[in-house]
């Protein structure tokens, strides 16, 4: 458990407040309501002398503040962490950074990520079908024991969704297809084969997903080092 409290915790997190950052942070897309620009750097630095806190993670969630929320995902304990209060933070979603913070330190380690993946991309609220996605890639990465097949099964659905052409869709659905092309050579070649029936959809979004994912995953750089990982 840690020794602070979210008022002292926010109170060292407003005594950090960087106004030119936010404006740095607005030229990225970032929500710049409620925001202090605070450093993610800090931000982990911060975390790590809290410690692990479900409360605490909580009460700094419920404070609304840009930073708090990143803050909560790096306190809070994955094992505490019910559907229920992944569906009410998803919903909270503003901005992408805090979407993509909350998805990768927290939600993938939460024994739902993969039904939530799933679940959150057949919505239509942009933030919400970016974290379904940004889940996907999140796992790809992170869940060391999930079977080839956990992942065979989201690539239809990034195939299904490529034609989203909002950006923060976009860009997560091709982060998932070029994680999951990443992980081993099985998957990489699946990844390959869903990427090119996306380049045949007719879609300015497919088709720059499909590009960009197959550029990166078939670039002789990545060959040769899934080559190397299989054979150790």
């Amino acid at each position: 458990m840690g020794s602070n409290s979210s008022t002292e915790i926010i109170a060292q997190l407003q005594a950090l407040a960087n106004p030119r950052n936010v404006a740095g942070m607005a030229r990225f897309g970032i929500n710049s309501r409620n925001t202090l620009g605070v450093s993610i750097p800090t931000l982990r630095r911060i975390a790590k002398q809290a410690g692990a806190d479900h409360r605490l993670a909580l009460d700094l969630w419920k404070s609304g503040i840009h930073e708090a929320r990143i803050l909560a995902a790096m306190v809070d304990d994955p094992a505490r962490v019910t559907e229920a209060q992944m569906e009410s933070w998803v919903k909270d979603f503003d901005s992408w950074d805090v979407c993509d913070q909350v998805c990768s330190n927290l939600f993938d380690q939460t024994p739902f990520a993969h039904r939530q993946a799933i679940a959150w991309t057949r919505r239509e609220e942009e933030f919400v079908r970016r974290a379904g996605f940004v889940l996907m890639a999140a796992l790809a990465v992170h869940d060391k024991a999930a079977s080839d097949a956990a992942f065979l099964k989201f690539l239809p659905i990034i195939k299904r969704y490529a034609t989203d052409e909002r950006n923060f869709v976009k860009k997560a659905v091709n982060w998932a297809l070029r994680q999951i092309g990443k992980r081993n050579r099985a998957l990489n070649r699946a990844a390959i084969e869903t990427a090119k029936e996306i380049q045949a959809i007719d879609s300015k979004s497919a088709k720059w997903i499909a590009a960009d994912a197959l550029r990166e995953l078939t670039s002789a750089t990545k060959q040769k080092k899934l080559r190397e990982n299989s054979n150790r």
